[in-house]
């Protein structure tokens, strides 16, 4: 498992503690009840249920232990402490797109929260690490798979 720490906003970290609880509280004894119930059908080397419900239990038992990883190195942000001087994470960022003359805006957030449908960027993606350091009015040009995008750094807030 990885020891590498990743930065979260407390309703972020609260997301992961929650998950985390259902998978453990919910999701594994059901699994659990899954197993029992095949194995009480006989055979088996030839339990189709019995092998997909061991399957399902080994993925279940992935996903918990990287959750676990990532609550044990996680780190929650404050936000009081969020310079807005230079773009960095937690920062709500307003860009003008020279490509397409539109105005975006990002909030930069660990890669467990991103979710562009709310505008949270991760800070993982080739855009946020162009802008992380940059002041207002810093122009950054950003290679994406579709091309070279240019953005203009027209506000940073929190």
């Amino acid at each position: 498992m990885s020891s590498n720490i990743i930065y979260l906003t407390e309703s972020g970290y609260n997301n992961l503690k929650k998950e985390l609880d259902q998978l453990r509280s919910i999701e594994r004894p059901a699994i659990s009840a899954q197993i029992a119930e095949a194995r009480d059908k006989g055979d088996l080397s030839e339990n189709a249920e019995y092998d997909a419900a061991k399957e399902a239990q080994g993925l279940l038992e992935m996903r918990i232990a990287r959750l676990e990883s990532e609550m044990a190195n996680a780190r929650i942000l404050d936000q009081s402490k969020i310079n807005t001087d230079k773009v960095q994470i937690l920062n709500r960022v307003k860009l003008l797109n020279h490509n397409t003359n539109k105005d975006v805006e990002y909030l930069i957030v660990s890669g467990s929260e991103a979710n562009l449908r709310e505008g949270k960027l991760s800070i993982d993606t080739p855009i946020a690490k162009a802008i992380l350091g940059k002041k207002k009015g810093d122009i950054v040009e950003v290679s994406v798979p579709v091309g070279l995008l240019k953005f203009e750094i027209i506000d940073i807030s929190i």
